[in-house]
């Protein structure tokens, strides 16, 4: 149902089974998945693309131009998976020439007041608590959490799996499978519940718990304790994923706090 009170460009692609409700507005270059509900006052502007069954609510702005004044007004993206969920008054800029577009995945949840700017990539099933800002050219992993009102540098990495802290400043990459909080943001332990919850065996927990005392207890460089985890840990899905991810960080990753009550070793 679109309801006759919404602006509607009438080359604007709508699926079928999509709400529009009243005083929403969809520009010309649109297009929208089947079974999305657009509430009211939100406004998608072109290049917006989202999937299906989709929720927006009010007050969401989907696609503005971005914020840098490198942008010189070239036709590119915002891009948004299908099931996922932008509440009250977010707002996700288009891309630049970086990426062509900005991308939030399936299946995520972008709380009241988020901020994803220009060429952001978001994976699927994260979760952007309330007034969480991203700045241009972030990557947030599958899973990850990041909690109210954190704020992250631009071009930073957040791992798949990972959990912020609240109030956090993030101007550092962190790995997958952690949690991290403080300021400086740093590693508080491997993000156990969120892991049990999506099904990491208890073998699994273990070897990220071993690699992570590795880089961040036992005080070496961080390259050593690269050279040590590949040497004494024998190849495996998430030992490879955390070895990548630090080996292709360009912002550098994140330390331990300096209070042992910071670590945590996990009990199983």
């Amino acid at each position: 149902m679109i309801s006759p009170l919404a602006q509607v460009h009438p080359n604007a692609k709508i699926g079928p089974n999509v709400t529009i409700d009243a005083f929403a507005v969809i520009s010309e270059n649109v297009e929208i998945g089947e079974g999305t509900h657009i509430y009211s006052h939100a406004c998608l502007f072109d290049g917006a693309r989202i999937g299906k069954h989709c929720q927006i609510f009010p007050g969401a702005v989907i696609s503005a131009v971005p914020q840098d004044l490198k942008f010189v007004g070239e036709e590119t993206l915002a891009v948004i998976g299908d099931h996922t969920t932008i509440r009250e008054c977010v707002t996700i800029n288009r891309g630049t020439v970086d990426k062509w577009k900005t991308v939030v995945g399936s299946h995520c949840l972008l709380m009241a007041y988020v901020h994803v700017a220009h060429d952001c990539v978001i994976g699927n099933h994260v979760i952007l608590v309330n007034g969480v800002t991203l700045a241009g050219h972030i990557t947030v992993d599958d899973y990850a959490i990041i909690n109210g009102l954190t704020g992250v540098q631009q071009f930073i990495r957040i791992g798949a799996h990972s959990y912020i802290g609240g109030q956090s400043s993030i101007r550092k990459d962190v790995p997958p499978f952690v949690k991290a909080a403080r300021e400086p943001l740093s590693y508080a332990g491997i993000n156990k519940v969120g892991l049990v919850r999506r099904g990491f065996s208890k073998e699994a927990l273990v070897e990220i718990d071993h690699i992570y005392h590795i880089l961040f207890i036992q005080g070496h460089t961080t390259s050593n304790a690269l050279k040590i985890i590949k040497e004494s840990i024998p190849p495996s899905t998430v030992r490879d994923q955390i070895i990548q991810f630090i080996e292709e960080s360009k912002a550098g990753i994140i330390k331990r706090f300096i209070k042992e009550s910071a670590d945590e070793d996990i009990t199983l």
